[in-house]
């Protein structure tokens, strides 16, 4: 079971950090958390100025005792499950998995069983942490519910080293992906800030409050009166990106529960319902897959490929928009 446990911070204010704002001397004075959090701290009372609460417009004075209440979340240790793992290559450094619909990649609070780090823990018996227990191994991410292709380090060095290649964008990622209607052209960049919704904190959105600069890449393969098949590559990796920017541009992912693509306002014609309903009861996911991956590998510094072909929901929904466009 996970547990929460109390600590507290204390600090007693220099001379020369005298007049500063009580988040912004928080920070610098290494309390170690957001300042979206400090704020939050303050408006509950748990930042105390000589034993008094204070509001975040507070200017820290000399030898003011400043005390932060904080309640640590503990993670319960990782336990190894033996759940089957599509594994497409492996050595010494590195393992990939062609993940599967429907698992989480990495624990997170709430459920920290059935992850692909749990199956990774009991195929390997170590993964490395660098200082995250809760996911350790762990270079990029997948929806659960989005299937194909992703990496995970085996050693210290190997989780150090594509960590950075990833930040400096020298990881490689080409999603198959299907959208309801046509995005306009060929081939297009979608650039639009991604930020948290502020109606449900589980889902993101296009935004220019608290976001952050997101780019999509696409190139139209095949275009049926419903829907498109795409070729997509990220250039920056935010939470649902994808999903996010083709809902925004009107073309949300076929399937996608939490995103527009199993609403009927998905598609832009009435007469294309039925084709419509058929496919989605083909398909319980968002039409989703890490079809290629490409990176260099961290210790021998080879150029390394992998490619995974379209999963059978997805392949079987092709299938069906090509019959559907020839009639």
């Amino acid at each position: 079971m996970s547990r929460e446990t109390a600590e507290e911070f204390s600090r007693i204010v220099a001379e020369k950090q005298k007049g500063r704002r009580i988040d912004h001397y928080l920070i610098s004075a290494g309390v170690g958390i957001s300042r979206n959090l400090i704020q939050k701290l303050i408006e509950s009372g748990r930042v105390l100025v000589n034993n008094t609460p204070v509001k975040s417009a507070y200017r820290v004075k000399t030898g003011d005792k400043i005390c932060v209440r904080l309640d640590v979340y503990v993670a319960p240790q990782m336990k190894p499950e033996p759940i089957p793992l599509d594994i497409v290559y492996e050595d010494a450094d590195i393992i990939v998995v062609n993940k599967a619909k429907g698992i989480v990649v990495h624990p997170a609070r709430g459920n920290f069983e059935h992850t692909m780090v749990n199956a990774l823990l009991h195929h390997c018996g170590h993964l490395p942490t660098l200082g995250d227990k809760v996911r350790p191994g762990v270079l990029h991410r997948l929806d659960k519910d989005t299937t194909g292709l992703i990496v995970f380090a085996k050693t210290d060095q190997a989780l150090s080293t594509l960590s950075r290649a990833i930040e400096r964008r020298e990881v490689s990622k080409q999603y198959d992906v299907m959208c309801w209607n046509y995005p306009g052209l060929p081939e297009g960049v979608i650039e639009a800030p991604i930020g948290r919704s502020g109606l449900d904190r589980k889902k993101m959105t296009v935004t220019p409050l608290s976001s952050k600069l997101a780019t999509t890449k696409f190139t139209v393969r095949e275009r049926f009166r419903v829907a498109t098949s795409l070729r997509v590559s990220l250039i920056t990796g935010r939470t649902h990106q994808i999903r996010v920017h083709f809902k925004h541009i009107g073309c949300p992912i076929v399937g996608d529960k939490e995103y527009g693509g199993r609403s009927p306002g998905a598609i832009t014609r009435s007469e294309e319902l039925v084709a419509f309903k058929a496919i989605l009861a083909m398909i319980d996911r968002q039409a989703l897959h890490s079809a290629e991956l490409d990176f260099v590998h961290p210790r021998t510094s080879r150029k390394m490929h992998f490619a995974a072909r379209m999963p059978e929901d997805m392949a079987g929904v092709l299938r069906y928009l090509r019959e559907h466009s020839a009639r």
